[in-house]
């Protein structure tokens, strides 16, 4: 009998202690700043074009340029880094493996899915829920403008770029990240009709590559 009692308490605190770390998984990895003037996201055209995705660039040293931003709103980037092997140079982020969304203490990649968003007037950053539709979509960077190709996208005041640690070791993962939520505001009336809709598309994030991604 004791020995049965013993038995099931050691269960039960490994089940206490199994549901505890499910519960505190954004907690199991913390954030350091990284230097944001060495990166830049960028929303890159898949395939003909007609859709695209999040990128992240990362001028790690000063060997050989990674990227190129031009003057203007929208700002055209030239990858650089797809010129050359930049092993040891660059990082190059290009989907959910090497970026996700964090809030605080609440690391969110497995609920929220970093979307661009081409609006027919701008090209937006869109985090958005993947679990509850309930949860608010969430205006992360934007182009400032209508583009093709390879644009720019500026963050929103209070949003960032953290680097993902684990104890006193920091990863290859970047967060998408700011201290809280944003607070929703309301619409502002207006006595003018509404415009029209603008079809938007949605955008899911492209196979990982297999060569030349950092390592996580």
């Amino acid at each position: 009998m004791a020995r049965f009692r013993t038995v099931a308490a050691v269960g039960l605190a490994l089940a206490v202690t199994s549901a505890s770390t499910a519960l505190a998984q954004g907690s199991l990895f913390t954030t350091v700043p990284v230097e944001l003037s060495n990166f830049v996201l960028v929303s890159a055209p898949i395939g003909n074009g007609e859709r695209s995705q999040l990128n992240i660039y990362e001028q790690r040293t000063t060997k050989r340029p990674c990227f190129a931003v031009g003057a203007g709103v929208p700002a055209v980037v030239d990858p650089l880094l797809s010129t050359f092997d930049f092993t040891g140079i660059c990082n190059r982020y290009i989907d959910g493996n090497g970026y996700s969304l964090r809030i605080g203490g609440d690391d969110l990649g497995t609920r929220y899915r970093l979307s661009v968003v081409n609006t027919g007037r701008d090209i937006e950053l869109l985090a958005t829920p993947t679990r509850n539709s309930s949860q608010p979509t969430m205006l992360v960077a934007r182009a400032g403008g209508a583009a093709s190709g390879f644009i720019q996208l500026k963050l929103e005041p209070g949003w960032t770029l953290m680097r993902r640690a684990y104890g006193k070791k920091s990863l290859g993962h970047l967060y998408v990240y700011r201290d809280s939520a944003p607070v929703e505001s309301a619409p502002a009336a207006s006595s003018s009709p509404s415009p029209a809709p603008v079809q938007t598309e949605q955008i899911e994030s492209a196979p990982a590559e297999s060569a030349q991604s950092p390592s996580y």
